[in-house]
């Protein structure tokens, strides 16, 4: 190699390209593990463990990416960073991981909401979509993230005191549900969405009775077919995505759960499948880890069963899906449906409502298509 194209080599020219599994958990640790280590074991294995987390901590999400990849990181204010998977610190199997906050430049009170991989291209055949707390939906070409900024960039334009929920990646033709704090919820095809351009505010995806909000926005279909939502008192229940007819998007949306002094507001809904685990988190820091499947699937227009026991001045704050590995599953799973059973024993009083008519009824008046 003579001096003049050794001048042009770039660091990331000296990185080798290598396959790695990266790890985050809920509180925003997060690393790079080489593949090899997460060995090949014959069915009915004993498992490996995928990372040591504390107590008040957990593995939110495990994806698998080339070290040249990149991770892009949603925040809470709209903002968009680049992250190379090499960069991401290298850990062991069961290393707890860095923070994300020292990879990536975020305002004091700014929160990561999404972290999206991005294997091989920025396409222009797949798609972003976002959604905020005040009900509004984005959907932007891949493509037109395809150049990095070091600082970061806005993503989406968020109103006065709006902020992102969060981001999906979809291929164009994927059906999208948002679930609200009050109750409501509405099922949706992306392709009501036209796509924009990076700087774009978006349009409205469902219409918000007054101090009601977006909580969640689920991308259905691959992720799962029953709808788990959670409740701030410590309700919940599974419904199957059936039950939640398409309309147009811009609409009010139609009974999810029902809002009751009983269980408080929602506070998060999640996709789930057979065989899935996921955790509801209080504001004082306690943990409680169910099979989803010990979670009674019943009706949209109902109250749901007790999940978790809360103290009188405890409320849930999150609920998520969590990655399982399979010797922890083998050791804990007996364990924790024991406690799932102990804490949540279903009761006439909590499934009488179950076949319940639903006392709402969803608006399909699609409002104006205006890109703001």
């Amino acid at each position: 190699i003579d001096e003049a194209e050794f001048s042009e080599l770039e660091d990331e020219d000296l990185i080798a390209v290598e396959e790695a599994v990266i790890t985050v958990t809920h509180q925003g640790f997060v690393k790079r593990t080489a593949l090899d280590e997460y060995r090949v074991q014959g069915r009915a294995g004993k498992g490996l463990y995928g990372a040591n987390t504390r107590d008040d901590d957990f593995v939110e999400e495990m994806f698998q990416a080339s070290t040249k990849d990149y991770v892009l990181a949603f925040t809470d204010a709209g903002r968009i960073h680049w992250i190379k998977v090499y960069r991401i610190p290298e850990g062991s199997r069961t290393g707890r991981g860095r923070g994300i906050r020292n990879l990536i430049a975020l305002l004091p009170d700014e929160k990561v909401t999404s972290l999206i991989p991005i294997n091989g291209e920025f396409s222009e055949d797949r798609f972003l979509v976002m959604a905020t707390a005040q009900g509004v939906v984005k959907k932007t070409t891949l493509h037109s993230f395809r150049n990095p900024r070091k600082a970061g960039l806005i993503a989406v334009n968020l109103d006065d005191g709006d902020k992102l929920v969060g981001v999906r990646v979809t291929d164009g033709s994927s059906q999208l549900v948002l679930a609200t704090r009050r109750g409501k919820a509405i099922r949706f095809d992306e392709s009501k969405v036209r796509a924009m351009g990076r700087s774009a505010r978006g349009v409205k995806g469902i219409s918000l009775d007054e101090g009601d909000e977006v909580v969640s926005v689920v991308q259905i279909g691959e992720e799962g077919p029953y709808l788990l939502t959670a409740c701030a008192l410590g309700y919940g229940k599974r419904t199957a995505v059936e039950e939640y007819r398409e309309t147009n998007r811009g609409g009010k949306g139609i009974i999810n759960i029902k809002i009751t002094p009983r269980n408080g507001f929602v506070v998060g809904v999640i996709a789930v499948k057979p065989g899935d685990q996921a955790i509801l988190i209080t504001g004082s820091g306690k943990l409680i880890r169910v099979a989803t499947d010990d979670v009674s699937a019943i009706g949209r227009s109902t109250q749901g069963v007790r999940v978790i026991r809360v103290e009188t001045d405890e409320q849930v704050v999150a609920v998520a899906k969590v990655v399982v590995p399979e010797e922890e599953d083998e050791e804990l799973g007996a364990e924790s449906q024991a406690a799932t059973r102990k804490a949540a024993p279903p009761s006439e009083e909590e499934s009488a409502d179950d076949d319940a008519p639903a006392k709402a009824k969803a608006s399909d008046d699609d409002d104006d298509d205006d890109e703001f």
